[in-house]
């Protein structure tokens, strides 16, 4: 009962400091937090020993709600690069929306180095990702051969960030569709040894 009491009172953390980031207060801290869970600052501090980890945790609890592994599945199933390329692409680009308020916020934070870590971890995960994807790509022999895996990676991870997809669908009017479709394209001529369609 008290190990059940206790997850309840980690995913209320969690909960809250995800509604108060996406609020868009800029000084979220771990008092506000704790306030809002309905839980004292040293009740918190048990749970999370620091606000980094705290962040970080809520980053992750974001994915686990909306279930990125299964997002990510065909792409991780894939048996060609091309095909990983193209799942991974709308996977995380089709996750983008999903994650943009949280986004916002820790990216706003400017200054704040937990906030900064929360935000590199999360797209030091998306790097991960499109690693994956280029060096199925370089297995089948399909990656340009003027590009090293590191440098296609670098390339795809920059094509997929968060700041590209607010330019096009946020500030310029694009569909979610059209974004998939223009970015998967991009990657194909960016990356492909004979750009496929």
């Amino acid at each position: 009962m008290m190990s059940r009491n206790l997850a309840d009172t980690r995913t209320r953390i969690l909960e809250t400091a995800w509604k108060l980031l996406e609020s868009g207060d800029k000084a979220v801290r771990m008092s506000d937090i704790a306030k809002g869970a309905g839980i004292s600052r040293q009740a918190l501090y048990l749970h999370f020993p620091n606000r980094a980890e705290l962040l970080i945790a809520v980053t992750r609890h974001i994915d686990s709600v909306n279930d990125v592994d299964t997002r990510l599945a065909p792409s991780r199933a894939a048996t060609r690069g091309t095909e990983r390329l193209e799942t991974f692409i709308a996977a995380w680009g089709g996750y983008i929306p999903q994650i943009h308020g949280i986004s916002v916020a820790l990216r706003a934070m400017q200054g704040d180095p937990e906030a900064a870590a929360a935000w590199d971890d999360r797209m030091q995960a998306v790097r991960h990702g499109c690693a994956a994807a280029i060096r199925a790509l370089a297995i089948d022999g399909d990656l340009r051969g003027d590009l090293t895996e590191e440098a296609a990676t670098d390339l795809l991870w920059v094509l997929l960030s968060v700041e590209n997809w607010e330019r096009l669908v946020r500030d310029c009017g694009w569909s979610q569709d059209a974004y998939l479709r223009e970015v998967t394209a991009l990657a194909h001529h960016a990356l492909l040894a004979q750009s496929r369609t």
